[in-house]
């Protein structure tokens, strides 16, 4: 019984050695040829084959070395005021939509214009259009001080992501020392006039003003600075020209802080009046140039003074002097570099007998020795001519021919922009034309950004360009370069932009090249990737 089952057993076994077409060697399987059997491909007649290789794609690009035109550059800011609900929002009644719809409509405005940045007032008078556990919610904002939005929503962070989304940079506006505006309802018990009452003083028009010579009053507003610029996505901060009040706040009568002036001069101290008062906002100045920058390097910090630092200067300049009026040493602020940008609110025409626009301009610039941004605010809303639109294009120009490569301009306010078609359409038909990134700011350093990578495809009579970076998080906008018949177009996309389909002939022309650059928040430009189209 044993005998036979063993036989069976080696029979079975022949049977599937005989049967196998595959050996089994160090544990992979290679395959063996029967010689007894015919190529089964030679057999079949050469038009049944059917070959499963892989169907090459004609490349159509080629990286190419190349020499890009440098790239149109010019700041182009608007000022939105919400004190006094100047701006925006345009009522303190408006449901959370309204002000939403109102935001959207001027940001894209701005972009259809081809602007660059927003400068949007966030505090306006030691209040909040942004959530703050330092000051309270803006009467501007909803019609009571303290009484958040309903629903909740954050107006800051929204303006951020709609500004960058469109390309655009929020700079921060604030108002350091205005405690309570006349326009702002009732001092309540939530207002900061109240809540540091001991550091605010009451003007003869009704305003609140804190005293810039406290202690409390710097390390309030340099807190409420620093909250900003830690939790929100800001590309600057940026004060205008209230320091200590104009004269008139207070019907010509000196500013009240006999306190902390007799405390200095109990104490030793040895400063005139009025170099005390320059002294405590120069201080003020430095402080939070410094503060800013050490939390996050890339925000810069701008400040708008009145236009004339005192009359005389230059010779033939008539007017209100910042220096003894609102003892704000301007001046030194530029000269020391206290400053990323600067843009003295030059808002009298070209032709002003006592406050010429180029004279000024000039002026300014002769002070600028650390090379900070120099961009003029201009009266874009009101200027005292019959042609305000041709007015404000001629200045554009003006600055242009004055300033060179680091031309810029903020134009006071949206208002001359949205309530004025002609302005618009003189502006986008003249020096607004092209889009333009905001000039570089070589002082602040910035790591390099990548290369972003480019691919080319065909699509049709298109080519599809594609692109991305490694660190998109470093990436601000794109700058699209197109080569027709050896000549270079430029193109500045958003964030968002990430593909373009471009016509392969256009106007009688052939597309030759595309390159693409990454551009940083500061507008420095990675280096390029270009490729040569087929």
């Amino acid at each position: 019984m044993k005998m036979r089952n063993l036989k069976l057993v080696l029979f079975l076994g022949v049977l599937a050695s005989c049967g196998s077409t595959h050996t089994v060697q160090n544990n992979t399987v290679k395959p063996t040829r029967n010689p007894n059997t015919t190529n089964p491909v030679k057999n079949i007649p050469k038009d049944l084959v059917v070959v499963n290789k892989p169907n090459p794609v004609k490349p159509v690009d080629e990286v190419l070395k190349v020499i890009l035109p440098a790239v149109n550059r010019e700041f182009r800011g608007a000022w939105i005021a919400s004190v006094a609900n100047i701006n925006w929002p345009s009522r303190n009644d408006l449901s959370i939509d309204q002000q939403k719809a109102e935001a959207i409509s001027m940001l894209d405005m701005l972009k259809d214009n081809n602007f660059n940045a927003v400068i949007f007032q966030v505090r306006p008078s030691a209040d909040a259009l942004y959530t703050s556990s330092l000051e309270p919610w803006s009467y501007f904002l909803t019609g009571e001080t303290g009484r958040s939005p309903y629903p909740n929503y954050d107006p800051l962070q929204f303006w951020i992501e709609e500004s960058h989304k469109r390309g655009l940079e929020l700079h921060v506006w604030l108002n350091p020392y205005r405690a309570h505006h006349t326009n702002g309802g009732s001092v309540n018990s939530l207002s900061m006039a109240n809540k540091l009452s001991d550091i605010v003083v009451r003007l003869k028009n009704g305003m609140y003003w804190f005293d810039p010579a406290n202690p409390k009053t710097q390390g309030h507003v340099s807190n409420v600075v620093k909250d900003i610029v830690t939790r929100y996505d800001i590309d600057a901060v940026h004060f205008d020209d209230y320091f200590y009040p104009y004269a008139t706040y207070n019907k010509g009568a000196d500013f009240p802080d006999n306190a902390t002036w007799s405390a200095y001069v109990n104490s030793g101290g040895t400063l005139s009046r009025a170099d005390w008062r320059r002294d405590n906002v120069n201080k003020f100045v430095e402080r939070i140039y410094k503060e800013i920058h050490a939390e996050k390097s890339y925000v810069k910090f701008g400040i708008s003074p009145f236009g004339i630092w005192k009359p005389g200067y230059p010779e033939g300049i008539t007017g209100s002097s910042q220096y003894d009026e609102l003892y704000a040493d301007a001046k030194l602020w530029l000269n020391k570099g206290w400053v990323d940008y600067f843009s003295p609110q030059l808002y009298w025409p070209i032709d002003s007998k006592g406050q010429g626009f180029e004279a000024l301009l000039n002026w300014w610039k002769s002070e600028n020795t650390m090379n900070r941004h120099l961009w003029p605010g201009l009266n874009t809303v009101e200027i005292r001519t019959p042609d305000r639109p041709n007015e404000i294009k001629n200045q554009i120009e003006l600055s242009r021919q004055i300033l060179k490569s680091d031309a810029g301009e903020v134009h006071w306010s949206i208002a001359g922009l949205t309530k004025n078609p002609m302005m618009l359409s003189t502006l986008k038909n003249g020096p607004y034309k092209e889009k333009a990134l905001v000039p570089k700011s070589p002082w602040i350093k910035a790591l390099p950004i990548l290369t972003p990578t480019l691919f080319i495809t065909e699509n049709g009579s298109f080519a599809q360009a594609n692109w991305s970076s490694k660190n998109l998080k470093d990436v601000f906008q794109w700058v699209l370069f197109k080569q027709y018949n050896g000549v270079w177009e430029t193109e500045i996309l958003t964030l968002d932009t990430l593909s373009k389909d471009i016509p392969k002939y256009k106007d009688g022309k052939t597309l030759n090249a595309v390159a693409i650059k990454a551009v940083d928040r500061l507008g420095n430009e990675s280096d390029y990737m270009a490729k040569k189209v087929k």
